[in-house]
């Protein structure tokens, strides 16, 4: 039997159809998490919007700060890292984003590996400018070059736990230690790494970002993007250097976001109070959902994306048109040990390998592009992290704006391929690997024959 919803009495059609049968705030019991789809929420009193708006109270106010599903988004991500809290938006790059604005503010200083995804690369080395934030690139396997680096203006320290393309695996716990000396958070970009595969928090660092657009959500549909504060870094520590944290602001009220909220929640307020209200960078409940209902069967797909990506690394390393395989998991691999000390349950399945060069700057192109092309199992797709196995190439695409020098210094070459192992039958994309790479390999080599005129 179903009870009617209590509506308006004497209300006429117009008021009806939009109206009639629903009760805000009217609890049900499903089974899996809802989608609240709503710009808006419907306040009680006036006196309860008033102390939302003045942040005194929690609640939902618009979809642009957070919406239920999104909180719980959150919520299940921070659980996930072993964090505090978590302030989830549209896309990775925008949880990057947030992340160093909040955390830099006006004339910061960024210390940054110089290993990471290349639209993370242009929005560190071009917009952040643009706001006066400087950033100073570093070799992310040297120590004394993250030391050498911070300076009185430095405000956070950042890299990726497992680097994108060519999964160099960053020695976190050292780099936290020097972050630390130097008094400023280690900012890790996790996505690569996933929370099941390594917790940087266990490590040392205090923020980690995702973009939950890739393993997080793992079926390729929703944008998404993650900010987990860890709860370790002390922003009352040092008082005047975090005046976005520490002193009073009109807009928060009489007191400062870390007397009323504290340690492990002062970032998530600021973020969502300032960054994402004033930039508007809002995740939708609906991606929220999608990415919720992914995170679901994380640790089965990548288990299964891990051991499959090791048995095509491994079949690579012997193919003779492929030069090097960079995956941690290969003996020799200059991040071999790394690997084993921070990934016990297995390496990420996003990897790269470089094709043999002809020698010939036109010819190693063409290659390229017939492996890619000839592929019929892996996508051309600029994405990771997918159920689907992908192939991109990184120094036309992802990686398209950095200078030579800097892709060099990456590690990235012409004949560089990125992989993304997904969740197909692993024999079925090595032999499309192995198809691919025969039909480049004998088409460039044909072309490279010489011609004998006809006797």
């Amino acid at each position: 039997m179903t009870v009617p919803a209590a509506s308006a009495p004497d209300t006429r059609f117009a008021t009806k159809q939009v109206q009639a049968a629903y009760v805000a705030g009217t609890p049900q019991n499903t089974a899996v998490p809802p989608l609240y789809q709503s710009a808006a929420y419907e306040f009680g009193s006036l006196a309860e919007a008033r102390d939302l708006f003045a942040l005194r109270r929690a609640g939902n106010i618009y979809s642009r700060n957070a919406s239920p599903t999104q909180q719980l988004l959150e919520e299940r991500v921070t659980a996930l890292e072993g964090g505090v809290s978590a302030v989830a938006v549209a896309s990775g790059q925008a949880a990057v984003a947030v992340t160093i604005l909040a955390l830099a503010g006006r004339g910061g200083h960024v210390v940054a590996a110089d290993r990471l995804y290349g639209g993370t690369v242009d929005l560190l080395q071009d917009t952040l400018d643009d706001f006066g934030i400087t950033v100073t690139f570093v070799d992310q396997d040297d120590p004394k070059a993250w030391r050498a680096a911070a300076n009185e203006r430095t405000r956070l320290f950042f890299a990726e736990s497992v680097a994108n393309p060519l999964a160099q695996v960053l020695d976190i716990r050292t780099v936290a230690d020097i972050a630390h000396a130097a008094g400023v958070p280690l900012v890790i970009d996790s996505t690569v790494g996933t929370p099941y595969l390594i917790r940087p928090g266990e490590h040392g660092a205090d923020f980690v970002v995702h973009s939950a657009t890739k393993f997080l959500s793992g079926h390729g549909t929703s944008l998404g993007g993650v900010a987990v504060d860890l709860g370790s870094f002390d922003f009352g520590a040092d008082p005047a250097r975090w005046p976005q944290f520490t002193a009073v602001h009109d807009r928060f009220g009489p007191q400062s976001l870390w007397e009323r909220f504290g340690q492990g929640f002062a970032f998530g307020a600021l973020v969502k109070a300032k960054y994402v209200h004033d930039l508007g960078p809002s995740l939708s409940p609906f991606n929220a959902h999608q990415i919720l209902q992914g995170i679901e069967t994380l640790d089965l797909r990548v288990s299964r994306q891990s051991a499959s990506a090791q048995a095509i690394a491994e079949a690579l390393a012997a193919h003779p048109a492929v030069s090097a395989v960079h995956h941690p998991g290969l003996a020799g691999n200059p991040w071999h040990d790394l690997a084993a000390r921070y990934l016990p349950r297995g390496i990420p399945s996003v990897f790269s390998i470089d094709l043999v060069s002809t020698g010939d700057e036109t010819r190693d192109q063409e290659r390229v592009e017939r492996f890619v092309d000839g592929l019929r199992v892996v996508r051309l797709v600029a994405n990771i992290g997918d159920a689907r196995s992908l192939v991109s190439h990184p120094a036309s695409m992802t990686h398209s704006h950095l200078n030579s020098a800097q892709r060099a210094a990456a590690g990235i070459g012409a004949t560089t391929v990125r992989l993304s192992i997904g969740i197909e039958d692993p024999a079925d994309v090595l032999a499309d690997l192995e198809q691919a790479l025969a039909l480049a390999t004998a088409a460039t080599e044909t072309a490279a024959a010489p011609e004998f005129a006809a006797v």
